[in-house]
């Protein structure tokens, strides 16, 4: 890099970042649920769509997701894992939800918008969105990876913004609340430093086997068993935390960048009729598992909710809902599409991906 170059960019990245977390900053001041994500999130895409360039770097974004996996993974306990066996059918349900949401949102964006199969699969998984970005944008001409940016951004940023809302007018949220335990890092630093050292490693391996979403999944996963078990209980620093809402917030609004408005609002017209088919159908899974099972409609708005993985288990922990009930379904949320993610997009670009980007763009 240009020695000219390098101050020009560390001033991108700073004032991107300080976008992001004004956004977090006055969303959480006003008691916004999952307020430093969605208001990061919102500032962000805010900045880019009026020509500012926003930008975090890959490595800064590697380590958020790290650390997002590692808190995430906190919420698990022991009380958790037994849990999900408390409530089989539910959790069953659930991942048939993730299925049929997919499945729907694929037929949409292909019959009625005229995507090809690869693009449109994409933006269909309801799974992490770090994660679907960096995957559709290895797919080259035969994925339009701004189709899959802006379905994927505003599936979350609907969900993390008018969920809370909707839960808060309801009386079913109260304040932010990370995991917590009685352990900090300060009392525990050797411990704490293994288990950040654990979860990289996994990330790390995980990352260079190829395995999608693995800077996620296995902090994630090493996380969940460790605290699981019983193990290890200790908090993730909140500042920490923070850090890492606003770096992924951030890095999702700043997809918005370069965007033409008549460009744009095709886009988000695909966006909203394919979130709109992927609520429906989960709002139908929803409804008949509370009537089956008597079951609290908060919990299961939030386990249910068709969002990116990282955003919803995020909001899950935000909001003042039943620990061991939400994470278990969000457990098993995270298995089933980070583990079916590669399936199906193997079969789809195998199978019926041809043609470049979108066919009626």
């Amino acid at each position: 890099m240009p020695k000219a170059a390098a101050p020009q960019k560390l001033i991108r990245i700073a004032e991107s970042l300080m976008v992001g977390a004004a956004g977090g900053f006055l969303f959480n001041a006003a008691r916004f649920p999952g307020g430093w994500l969605a208001g990061s999130m919102a500032f962000a895409a805010i900045a880019a769509l009026s020509g500012r360039a926003v930008y975090v770097p890959a490595t800064a974004a590697r380590a958020a997701s790290i650390v997002m996996g590692v808190t995430i993974g906190g919420a698990v306990t022991p009380d958790t894992l037994h849990g999900m066996a408390a409530w089989p059918l539910s959790i069953a349900m659930g991942a048939v939800t993730v299925v049929a949401a997919t499945v729907a949102t694929f037929t949409y964006l292909t019959r009625v918008h005229g995507w090809n199969a690869v693009t449109a699969i994409y933006a269909s998984i309801p799974g992490g969105l770090a994660q679907v970005m960096a995957l559709a944008a290895e797919e080259g001409r035969r994925c339009d990876i701004r189709g899959v940016a802006i379905v994927q951004t505003v599936r979350v940023v609907i969900l993390t913004v008018v969920v809370p809302v909707a839960l808060s007018l309801a009386g079913h949220t109260g304040a932010v609340r990370l995991p917590a335990s009685a352990i900090t890092a300060a009392d525990a630093p050797l411990t704490f430093a293994a288990l950040i050292g654990a979860a990289t490693a996994a990330a790390l391996g995980l990352t260079w086997v190829g395995f999608p979403g693995g800077l996620l999944f296995g902090p994630l996963a090493v996380s969940a068993a460790l605290h699981g078990s019983g193990i290890i209980a200790i908090t993730m620093p909140q500042w920490l935390a923070t850090a890492a809402m606003v770096g992924l917030g951030t890095l999702a609004g700043g997809r918005f960048t370069g965007l033409r408005f008549r460009l744009l609002l095709w886009y988000f017209g695909a966006a909203l009729g394919a979130f709109a088919v992927s609520l429906a159908v989960t709002a139908a899974i929803g409804i008949g598992v509370t009537m089956a099972v008597p079951l609290p409609l908060g919990e299961i708005i939030v386990a249910y909710a068709p969002g990116a993985v990282d955003a919803m288990m995020i909001l899950a922990l935000a909001l003042n809902l039943d620990p061991v009930f939400v994470g278990a379904h969000h457990i098993a949320r995270v298995f089933v599409v980070l583990l079916g993610m590669p399936l199906a997009i193997r079969y789809f670009a195998v199978n019926t991906g041809k043609g470049d980007g979108l066919d009626n763009a």
